[in-house]
């Protein structure tokens, strides 16, 4: 098991990856052409590949026997929150197939961003979280994040209710 910094060169693979976890996780929540084109859009090869050249962002794939079976995404805050402020940093995704999950692999993810995120120092965080995601709540809990928010998350005609988690920076 091995956790890496993903480059130009991986959009592909992070576009597939991407594209199958988001399904795994959360496709049986939408008609299938809403799907298909929010995954076409959202996962995109050129827009992967525009993300990982883009020195405010970085992605990490987890690897096992040399095959990706999650990642994480993290960069400059995007949510719709009024207290959002120049400098905070977003956990954009945490992903893990699902017959990969439970063995602590998001956590040693999770725990790669965070310490990018605040490599020049403590920073206000911020995750947006499916409000049915019960699992993923406890989680980001367990590592000081608290509901500040909500906002709608569009997938084709669907509008997803989110959480905005946030901590602040340490002292």
């Amino acid at each position: 098991m091995r956790i890496r910094r993903a480059t130009v060169d991986d959009a592909p693979l992070l576009s597939r990856l991407a594209a199958r976890t988001f399904t795994d996780t959360f496709g049986h929540l939408y008609p299938a052409g809403d799907l298909q084109a929010f995954l076409a859009d959202s996962y995109a090869v050129e827009r992967q590949r525009t993300i990982l050249a883009h020195p405010d962002y970085a992605v990490w794939l987890l690897e096992l026997g040399g095959e990706a079976i999650g990642h994480a995404a993290a960069g400059p805050c995007g949510l719709p929150h009024a207290d959002v402020q120049p400098g905070d940093g977003e956990l954009k995704r945490l992903y893990v197939l699902a017959a990969h999950q439970n063995g602590g692999h998001g956590g040693r993810l999770f725990a790669e961003a965070i310490d990018w995120l605040e490599r020049e120092g403590p920073r206000t965080l911020w995750i947006g979280v499916w409000s049915q995601n019960l699992g993923a709540q406890r989680f980001y809990a367990r590592h000081g994040f608290v509901h500040v928010g909500d906002y709608e998350f569009p997938v084709g005609r669907v509008r997803d209710h989110e959480f905005i988690l946030r901590r602040e920076a340490a002292d």
